[in-house]
C-alpha cells in the first residue's frame, strides 16, 4: 500500500514540476478519495493537544498517507504545484516543496546540490586534462626528416 501510494505522490510531484497543475490536482484528488481525512483532536493522555488526520485505531501507514495528502493539497491551494519539484540530480529523484522566496530550488537539499556541481566541476576538469593531453599529443608528434633521394647519374 505505502510503495504504491509513494509512487503516486511522486507524480503529483512530477506533474508539479513540469507545470501540469490539472494532472496534479487529478491525481491529489483521487489520492484524497483513497486516503480520506477524519480530523481529530488527540492529547495522548499528556493534554499537549494535536491534530490527527485520522480516525482512532487506524494504521500508522494510513496516518502517515492521510496526512502526507492532506498536507500537498493544502500546499497546492495555497501556493500553486510550481512550488513541487523533483531534484535536478539524475542519481537522486527525490522530491521537494519549494520554499525559497523566488521560487528557483532546483536540488532536494544542499548536501545533493553541492554532490552534484562538485561532480559537474570533476567532469569539466576532467574534459579539459584530456583536451589538453589531445592537444598536446598532436603538437609533440614527432616528425622524422625524410633522408634525400639520391639519383644515380649518367
Amino acid at each position: 500500500m505505502f510503495r504504491k501510494a509513494q509512487r503516486r505522490l511522486r507524480e503529483v510531484f512530477e506533474h508539479g514540476a513540469h507545470g501540469r497543475e490539472r494532472e496534479a490536482v487529478e491525481e491529489l484528488n483521487s489520492l484524497l478519495e483513497a486516503h480520506p481525512v477524519h480530523p481529530r483532536i488527540s492529547g495522548h493522555e499528556s493534554g499537549n493537544w494535536h491534530i490527527h488526520v485520522t480516525s482512532r485505531g487506524s494504521a500508522v501507514s494510513a496516518e502517515y498517507l492521510a496526512g502526507a495528502v492532506w498536507g500537498l493539497s493544502v500546499w497546492l491551494c495555497e501556493y500553486g504545484s510550481a512550488r513541487f519539484g523533483v531534484c535536478a540530480d539524475d542519481r537522486c529523484g527525490n522530491v521537494y516543496l519549494d520554499t525559497s522566496s523566488n521560487n528557483c530550488r532546483r536540488f532536494c537539499s544542499e548536501r545533493c546540490a553541492t554532490r552534484s556541481h562538485v561532480a559537474a566541476h570533476r567532469a569539466r576538469k576532467k574534459a579539459a586534462v584530456t583536451e589538453l593531453a589531445a592537444h598536446s599529443k598532436a603538437q609533440l608528434k614527432p616528425t622524422v626528416p625524410q633522408q634525400p633521394t639520391l639519383t644515380p647519374v649518367g
